[in-house]
């Protein structure tokens, strides 16, 4: 089928965690027949950071940030058998929403993919004219990242017709092991961007931890953190593109992740780093989040910390023996149980089943 996705980016991960998700779901869908088109704009830098050239599984389409380029954009939306918006993308987000709506074919299947659901839902609960809200009843499928039985059940409890999780995995081909390199050495890396609703949990459980234990080395990449007061025995390099997560991930004793706050509270929401970390046999340390034993078993493959004390004891008792162990682990659990070709095939038996009810309706 033909598939015309609207997301905040394809080409770059530049303020965009959703790349990776982005690229790992449809390269599969793509993989199983589906033509798609990806619409994203040209905003917030974005193209002067892309870490991808347009794949050749996927037309991707550039435009520019204007309501004359956005209009061209939706018109080919009438075009596709299945329309999907993202939330997310920073730009002309109410009118895609309601674009899509408008411009889908009568056959079309009309679809909200939402890659942050937890903090949609808190907007949605404090604005009854949010536009997501108001579109619900003309949208066959709600799609999200995470959030497990407590978002299905909010999303529907607002009017969605169908709400199904489509969990982060991993792309075998992106994301692997590699040799370790001197830039990320240390003994604890932490990649992400800095963003509001994290910050408080980031100060917690990896600056605390850091402070905890002044003769480790700590390294944080990601946006946002040149200004940030930091412990001495911290590195803040900036942002690292896609390219050079598998180094990133492979190289330190272990890697951090933490959730931000909303996904934290709602749990059942492992983010892309999980699995990136995972793909690359890292030895992985997460902030505690109900469901992570859904993905990953603690203390065999991957240990959940309560606090920064709990993050810093597991780094001062980790031998190098038990690290490689517990990434290894992880590793053939992912491959196991949560790649993408196999989320692919959960996405293709929600659509047959929307498909086969619509002579009924």
């Amino acid at each position: 089928m033909k598939i015309a996705f609207y997301g905040s980016s394809l080409l770059s991960s530049y303020w965009n965690g959703a790349a990776t998700y982005y690229r790992g779901i449809l390269h599969a869908l793509a993989k199983r027949g589906h033509e798609i088109t990806f619409y994203e704009p040209d905003a917030f830098d974005r193209q002067q950071h892309r870490d991808i050239d347009p794949p050749e599984w996927c037309r991707s389409v550039v435009y520019p940030a204007t309501q004359e380029a956005l209009a061209e954009a939706l018109a080919e939306a009438s075009q596709a058998d299945i329309v999907v918006k993202a939330n997310g993308v920073g730009v002309f987000d109410r009118e895609l929403l309601e674009g899509i709506v408008r411009h889908a074919a009568p056959h079309a299947l009309k679809i909200f993919w939402d890659v942050d659901a937890a903090a949609t839902l808190d907007e949605m609960r404090g604005s009854p004219d949010h536009p997501v809200r108001a579109a619900l009843p003309d949208l066959d499928l709600v799609f999200t990242y995470g959030g497990g039985p407590p978002v299905v059940n909010a999303y529907e409890g607002f009017g969605a017709k169908l709400c199904v999780p489509i969990y982060n995995a991993l792309d075998p081909a992106t994301h692997f092991p590699v040799p370790p390199d001197a830039r990320f050495a240390g003994d604890m890396g932490f990649l992400a961007n800095r963003l509001p609703d994290r910050e408080c949990r980031v100060e917690e459980f990896f600056l605390r931890a850091a402070s905890l234990l002044p003769d480790r080395q700590f390294t944080i990449g990601g946006n946002g953190w040149h200004d940030k007061a930091m412990p001495a025995n911290v590195r803040a390099i900036g942002h690292v593109g896609t390219g050079s997560h598998n180094a990133f991930n492979c190289t330190p004793r272990t890697v951090l992740n933490v959730a931000r706050d909303s996904m934290a509270h709602i749990g059942f929401s492992p983010a892309t780093r999980v699995f990136e970390a995972a793909g690359a046999a890292a030895c992985l340390i997460t902030d505690a989040w109900e469901g992570i034993e859904l993905f990953l078993q603690p203390e065999t493959e991957v240990l959940v910390a309560r606090d920064g004390q709990d993050v810093a004891d597991h780094i001062a008792a980790l031998t190098q023996e038990r690290a490689h162990a517990i990434g290894q682990a992880a590793l053939t659990r992912v491959l196991a149980e949560h790649t993408y070709d196999r989320r692919a095939v959960e996405v293709d038996r929600v659509l047959d089943t929307l498909r086969a009810r619509e002579p009924a309706a």
